[in-house]
């Protein structure tokens, strides 16, 4: 019996392990969830938050991928080592740092299980229930019950089977694979996302432009001749440069009251499903010829060279503002 409880004690390396192991799956856990409702939100976008368009290149869906790429593969080797452990040393299964751990892990797993049904039952005797809200739903049931279905049979079978262990882990790690494949499907290449941010600023930078062109005209009562005249010593304002070419972008007067601005983009943004710029600032000038006129700018662009025309709407912003 003494025998038994020395070899029962928890030592430093067993608590650090075990704790290790429920904290990366604890954020591995969190960080799938977070990447399988970035790519439901993103193939399913929902045309009740004001916005057709949700951002697919945030931070948090990067953070999602990154976290388990590192932190997921930890996991699994932890787990697999200390498997190894409790079936060469079956006292080993009477650790207390094991079975507390593994016991709030099935706790907390039932609770996210149990308050995803009745989220479901609830949704759907409101009759708010949509594909997207179905999907997210699964996605938490599949997630929670891999990890009550896993841990329940380590703690209801006396001697994991081996076999059955690693068939576990394979299966989590295909899953994972799976969803990690997906993100990047949606997110694309670390070199097209460098792409969107250089066009992202591309549009801001016409953006401000265009605001500053607006501003000369209401003080002088004409279009700029050329961008140099919108610089401004005082405020500090120069004009901004293409992030790659460090050149200036195109502008040209097209009529009294109208101008266009150009510049050359990495990548097409034609549809207002997958816009980045859909979130746009309001619209401080009227462009009776845009078809976009509800009061969002259209920067809306091909790959290459795309254009901007602007008309201002003397009575909807007019010089005289008494």
């Amino acid at each position: 019996m003494d025998l038994i409880n020395s070899q029962s004690k928890v030592t430093p390396k067993d608590f650090f392990l075990y704790l290790g192991m429920m904290v990366a799956l604890y954020v591995s856990v969190g960080s799938l969830l977070k990447l399988l409702f970035d790519i439901i939100n993103t193939v399913y976008p929902d045309a009740l938050s004001g916005s057709y368009y949700y951002d697919p290149y945030s931070t948090a869906m990067r953070l999602a991928i990154a976290s388990l790429i590192i932190v997921f593969p930890i996991y699994l080797w932890i787990s697999y080592y200390l498997s190894k452990q409790v079936r060469r040393d079956e006292s080993k299964k009477n650790l207390w740092i094991r079975k507390w751990l593994i016991y709030l892990t099935l706790f907390i797993a039932g609770v996210v299980i149990v308050g995803d049904l009745i989220v479901l039952i609830n949704i759907f005797l409101n009759g708010e229930i949509t594909t997207r809200f179905v999907l997210k739903v699964l996605a938490v049931l599949l997630v929670a019950g891999s990890v009550f279905g896993g841990y329940g049979y380590i703690v209801k079978v006396d001697r994991p089977k081996a076999k059955v262990v690693n068939t576990l882990l394979i299966s989590t790690l295909i899953i994972v694979l799976l969803s990690i494949i997906g993100g990047f499907m949606v997110i694309g290449s670390p070199v097209t996302a460098r792409k969107i941010k250089f066009d992202s600023e591309r549009v801001s930078n016409l953006q401000n432009l265009q605001w500053r062109i607006v501003e000369y005209w209401q003080a002088k009562g004409n279009l700029p001749a050329e961008l140099s005249l919108i610089e401004d010593s005082i405020s500090g304002f120069r004009l901004p440069l293409d992030p790659v070419t460090d050149l200036t972008y195109q502008y040209q007067i097209t009529g009294p009251l109208s101008f266009e601005l150009c510049a050359d983009f990495a990548l097409a943004n034609n549809s207002k499903s997958d816009s980045i710029y859909s979130e746009a600032r309001p619209i401080y000038i009227m462009d009776k010829s845009n078809p976009f006129i509800d009061g969002g700018e259209n920067w809306q662009h091909e790959s290459g060279q795309s254009c901007f025309t602007r008309t201002i709407d003397p009575d909807f912003y007019s010089l005289d503002r008494s």
